[in-house]
């Protein structure tokens, strides 16, 4: 046995650290939202981008937002 290992008291084994991997999927999970958001708005842009070059004049869409009253 060497006497330099008997000196030395034992350190105990912290946990292994989850937080690179914590951050890599909030990070995925950002991106895929944000993927999500960008192809919702460029299909909308498209669709009214199609509606006015086949020359109609009503492709403004509907704000739902407010109420007549």
């Amino acid at each position: 046995m060497d006497a330099r290992n008997e000196q030395q008291p034992q350190e105990p084994k912290r946990p292994d650290s989850r937080r690179g991997a914590l951050l890599g999927l909030l990070v995925a999970l950002l991106l895929i939202v944000l993927g999500l958001v960008l192809v919702r708005l460029l299909g909308n842009a498209g669709r009214l981008q199609d509606c006015v070059m086949s020359g109609r004049t009503n492709c403004a869409p509907i704000d739902t937002t407010t109420s007549g009253q």
